[in-house]
């Protein structure tokens, strides 16, 4: 009876699969390999992209705050000129306002009346003064009505008192410092007259 060995070709065919196996694995580790340098590759890119993005980005914010600091200086600059404005135009308009009410004091003032302060706030006036008689106040009042840069006199207080041996009335007055209306401006013109109508034959 022949036999045959089949021991070496079992062997050869495990050796061969242990083969395969080894080369399979090989291929998958560098695979594995290949991929991962890939996504560390496109991670490291993207990182690298952002980073950039980010020193931009800090740049362009480092930029837009320098100017917002420029415009808000500009601006508190704006602000104090025409702050300095303000207050020059009001120190026109006082000094202007000071000038008529002085003139009108003196236009206006009556005979026996004498002047102790004259204060101003805004167009408020307050004046403490001496009379010879309270008649000679009423005249005071009135000529302020009829003054065009004076109006509204209040009486606030009155009461006697005596001056270096003669007796006057001391007296308190508030009344308004205005500005004359202007003047009317004339009637715009009529149409011309017609002439005479041409007889009808």
């Amino acid at each position: 009876m022949m036999r045959i060995n089949l021991l070496p070709h079992r062997a050869e065919k495990r050796h061969a699969r242990q083969v395969q196996f080894v080369a399979f694995s090989v291929i998958s580790v560098l695979l594995g390999g290949l991929l991962v340098g890939f996504v560390q590759v496109a991670i490291s890119a993207q990182i690298s992209y952002q980073e950039r993005r980010n020193t931009y980005l800090k740049q362009e914010t480092a930029i837009l705050d320098k100017q917002i600091e420029e415009i808000k200086k500009l601006r508190e600059q704006t602000q104090a000129l025409l702050a300095r404005k303000n207050v020059v135009e009001n120190l026109q308009s006082t000094r202007s306002d000071v000038v008529h009410l002085l003139d009108q004091m003196l236009r206006i003032l009556p005979d026996g009346v004498y002047l102790k302060t004259l204060k101003q706030a805004g167009n408020k006036i307050s004046l403490v003064g001496f009379a010879q008689s309270n008649a000679r106040i009423s005249t005071l009042m009135r000529a302020i009505e009829d003054s065009p840069w004076l109006d509204t006199p209040t009486l606030v207080e009155i009461h006697a008192v005596t001056v270096a041996g003669t007796r006057l009335s001391e007296f308190t007055m508030n009344f308004n410092l205005t500005k004359p209306q202007a003047a009317a401006s004339p009637a715009p013109a009529g149409p011309p007259p017609a002439g005479p109508a041409n007889a009808k034959s």
